[in-house]
This record gives C-alpha cells, sequence and structure tokens, in this order.
C-alpha cells in the first residue's frame, strides 16, 4: 500500500535564518533516511520543496481562473516536501514517519494514497 509521508516544519526566514552547519545537519539527516528507506526497497519517491514563498496557488471558481502567490495555508510551519513509500499497513507506515528527522522538526503527515498513475494510467492503491 502506498503512502505519503508530509514532512511539516518550519522555515528558515530573513528574521530567523539557519546557519549553514544546521542546513548542512538536515541535509545530512535526511538523506540517511532517505538512504534508509531506499536500503529497505520502500520508497518509491520523495521531493524537497522551495520555500513556500515562491508557491503559487491555482483555483477555479464559477470557471474564472484564480492564481494566488505565496503560501495558501496560513500556518506557522509549512509542507517542506514528501516521500512515497509503498508497505504492507499503516503501522509500517508511522513506523517510517516516526524515523524520519521532520517528526522531531515539525510533524510528519501520514496519507494513504487512493490512486496513483502507472504508464500515464490511474491505478487503485490496493
Amino acid at each position: 500500500m502506498r503512502y505519503t509521508l508530509l514532512t511539516h516544519y518550519l522555515e528558515p526566514t530573513d528574521k530567523q535564518p539557519l546557519d549553514e552547519a544546521t542546513k548542512a545537519e538536515g541535509r545530512a539527516a535526511m538523506s540517511a533516511y532517505a538512504a534508509s528507506l531506499h536500503a529497505a526497497g520502500v520508497l518509491v519517491a520523495a521531493e524537497v520543496l522551495t520555500p513556500s514563498v515562491l508557491t503559487t496557488t491555482v483555483t477555479v471558481r464559477d470557471g474564472v481562473l484564480q492564481v494566488q502567490d505565496g503560501p495558501f495555508a496560513d500556518t506557522k510551519e509549512q509542507l517542506g516536501g514528501t516521500f512515497v513509500i509503498d508497505v504492507p499497513d499503516l503501522d509500517a507506515a508511522i513506523e517510517w514517519a516516526r524515523r524520519s528527522p521532520a517528526a522531531g522538526w515539525g510533524a510528519v503527515e501520514v496519507r494513504p494514497g487512493a490512486t496513483f498513475t502507472r504508464d500515464g494510467v490511474w491505478v487503485p492503491n490496493t
């Protein structure tokens, strides 16, 4: 069963930047985590997202396109990245989320996938 681990944590700001040593430590921790997912054979995909200030949100209301710059969510923690994993059940997904460094920095949301695409065709997640 596929699960997406959505990592949420505080982003650095101009007022509270991260020093290079902290950034390097975070990159090393996430690289080790990704390597452990890969070694276990459960990693499907992973993405680190750019800062939320670079977000563009697209909606269509009554047929009218609306484009909003900046993050849509008004929250202190932002979505920082995702890991898509394929594991037997929710308990296994929770265990992998527990091991994520992001769980110590903020929160890791575990969400089962409903469908995914394979060769451009939607497939139910079973």
